[in-house]
């Protein structure tokens, strides 16, 4: 069996220990140690790499930033931001048709603004926002289908934690994404209100009413997200003025979210450890996620797989953007059994190579920016999309008296904006890149 075979069944062992319950990080690892060790016979090649990948990977200074953005939700949560963000939304759109479900996803557009955490986003805004849509009358479907496609703005609306993954493995500037990532996320979210109006007119019964709120308690409530807007503008707009490099910025945020929640009575002794605990042990999974990555990624590189598949492809004289379209459509079935960061530390170090070849009339730069965003807006959508959409099952598991099945039947037009929304963004870079 020759070295680019190996490499080919890799992926079939890889895909049987996922559905095997192995962790992706642990499966990615031991998948890339055998096989490497099965293309050069020998293990002390494997051992020297092991050390210099563990080095090279994990004091990497660019994921600092990861940490520090987690620790900034942890911080955020605590503060109560996430119930005010929720507040203000339910006070400008709760008394519409679907406007408590509008207002869900509004939250959780601004939450994602100062989180970077697609699991995180959804888990923190379930909590605020179910007990409000089941008050008022909203159907177990519609509600937790809301939710799960809110949470993934947490990482399509910057900062986001993925979208600082690929720009370390494409080697890009990370505040540039940031700012691309802007335009396509607001895109995302308006994308949701629009489902949720039209879903709630043609099932009324999905829907039900809140009380108009007045203006005399509709100020009170949007004054209330200030520290929200203080902190985004602090960090975002920091990072783009040229105040802060991403990585200080971050660190000014979470220090900003902190004194936040401890000055509204959120953080105490026990509730900071937690916070620092909790943000260790996501910081821990990221990291071996992207060790075992790499491990797995160099057993491609030695078994020239990514050169040969290069190769191949360059060869058929596909149109650049046959190639493009059918890369993406693999990212929406790889979606649907891994998440999306272990999806974007596996496969970007084969497909970015593969398509920076091809001219696609953009520099170098817009279209890896361009392709950075398109791979994020596909990754999102393996958040929502069964049987792995992790969203789905941290919405599912906090709303116990909602059937799957009605997760999965309520969140069908959401993937349906979401694949209009890839279309529109694959047909016109611009959108994506006009800021940059």
């Amino acid at each position: 069996m020759s070295s680019v075979e190996i490499g080919l069944w890799s992926f079939p062992v890889l895909i049987l220990l996922i559905f095997m319950r192995v962790p992706i990080a642990a499966a990615m690892l031991g998948t890339g140690v055998v096989g490497t060790y099965i293309v050069l016979g020998k293990w002390a090649p494997i051992l020297s790499q092991m050390k210099a990948i563990s080095w090279t990977t994990n004091a990497n200074y660019s994921l600092s930033i990861i940490p520090l953005f987690l620790l900034m939700g942890q911080f955020a949560a605590r503060g109560g931001m996430s119930q005010a963000l929720f507040n203000a939304a339910a006070a400008f759109l709760g008394h519409r048709k679907g406007g408590v479900a509008m207002a869900a996803v509004g939250a959780c557009a601004g939450f994602g603004s100062i989180c970077g955490s697609s699991l995180a986003t959804a888990a923190t805004m379930a909590q605020v926002a179910l007990p409000e849509l089941k008050r008022s009358g909203y159907s177990g479907g519609l509600a937790s289908a809301a939710l799960a496609a809110g949470g993934t703005l947490g990482i399509l609306i910057p900062p986001s934690v993925v979208l600082v993954i690929y720009a370390i493995l494409a080697e890009q500037n990370i505040a540039k994404l940031f700012l691309a990532a802007f335009v396509p996320g607001l895109l995302a979210a308006l994308s949701y209100l629009v489902v949720i109006a039209i879903y709630v007119r043609v099932k009324p019964e999905s829907a039900g009413h809140a009380a108009r709120i007045p203006w005399a308690e509709r100020v009170p409530a949007l004054i209330a997200v200030w520290p929200v807007a203080a902190i985004f503008f602090l960090v975002v707009g920091g990072i783009y003025l040229g105040w802060f490099t991403p990585t200080q910025a971050a660190a000014i945020g979470a220090g900003g979210a902190g004194l936040v929640a401890w000055a509204k009575g959120g953080l105490d002794r026990r509730s900071l450890l937690a916070c620092f605990k909790d943000t260790a042990v996501s910081t821990g999974m990221i990291f071996f996620i992207v060790l075992g990555a790499s491990v797995f990624n160099s057993f491609l590189a030695f078994s020239r797989l990514p050169q040969v598949g290069a190769e191949w492809v360059t060869a058929q004289g596909f149109a650049p953007m046959t190639v493009l379209i059918i890369i993406l459509l693999l990212y929406i079935v790889f979606g649907c059994i891994m998440d999306s960061l272990s999806m974007i530390v596996l496969t970007v170090p084969i497909f970015f190579p593969i398509v920076t070849a091809m001219d696609f009339g953009l520099s170098p730069e817009h279209f890896a920016i361009w392709f950075g965003i398109l791979v994020l807006m596909v990754a999102e959508i393996g958040m929502i999309t069964p049987p792995v959409g992790l969203n789905l099952f941290i919405i599912s598991g906090m709303s116990r008296d909602v059937e799957i099945r009605e997760t999965y039947r309520g969140i069908v037009p959401f993937v349906t904006a979401d694949l209009l929304r890839i279309v529109i963004l694959t047909a016109f870079p611009i959108i994506s890149i006009f800021l940059v």
